[in-house]
């Protein structure tokens, strides 16, 4: 299983031979509030609002002093605000606080910081910092379940650890954002359709999508 499953790694990396962030952001710390902000939410609606909400508060100390009413205004439009706020601003205080409001790099810290799992802090090494790494969201999730290279019942810390053993280091970062946006393009979660490029037919069998997950 393990050389089929990644001669199927590969075929995403050759459809998506250099995918860039979905996220508009443009230091660390916007990066950081994008990922947190697009929880359950598209990333086009995230990049929608931040435009405003960076311009407001452009820094850690900036969005730790704003009125909580305040962010909740620019960021209504996004699924969960009131606690998506909430965690802007206790994050925010942390960073200046612990970070001499600074992101940090490290898994450890940044998971630290409230409102941050591994999933946000995986995205911000790789999107911020270039460190290696493959962040699990649904779409990952859904596709790696799917084809059997995980189990079925495996959690995101899993599968994130099971790929990382099959790649090495330097396509980690490429096969994330190629695998959501195959999980978009392709393999939705109501019309799972393998691409039509070489190589993807020889899958055409191996691909159960899994019942009752929403598309994300």
């Amino acid at each position: 299983m393990s050389s089929r499953a990644v001669a199927l790694l590969n075929l995403v990396l050759a459809l998506y031979p250099d995918p860039q962030p979905t996220l508009v952001a443009h230091d660390p710390y916007q990066i950081l509030v994008a990922v947190m902000l697009s929880a359950q939410t598209t990333d086009v609606a995230v990049n929608a609002c931040t435009p405003a909400l960076f311009a407001a508060y452009p820094t850690p100390a900036a969005m730790a002093q704003a009125p909580l009413p305040a962010i909740e205004a620019k960021i209504d439009r996004l699924g969960l605000y009131h606690n998506k706020a909430k965690y802007l601003k206790a994050l925010s205080a942390a960073l200046v606080a612990e970070f001499g409001g600074v992101v940090p790099q490290t898994y450890e810290a940044l998971t630290s910081l409230p409102g941050v799992g591994r999933k946000t802090a995986t995205v911000v090494r790789t999107d911020a910092f270039n460190l290696p790494g493959i962040a699990v969201d649904t779409h990952v999730s859904r596709i790696i379940r799917g084809f059997g290279i995980a189990p079925k019942n495996a959690t995101p810390d899993q599968i994130q650890a099971r790929l990382e053993r099959l790649m090495p280091p330097d396509t980690w970062i490429r096969l994330h954002r190629g695998l959501i946006r195959l999980g978009r393009e392709w393999l939705t979660a109501r019309h799972p359709q393998l691409p039509d490029a070489p190589g993807w037919a020889a899958y055409k069998d191996d691909y159960a999508p899994l019942k009752g997950e929403s598309q994300a």
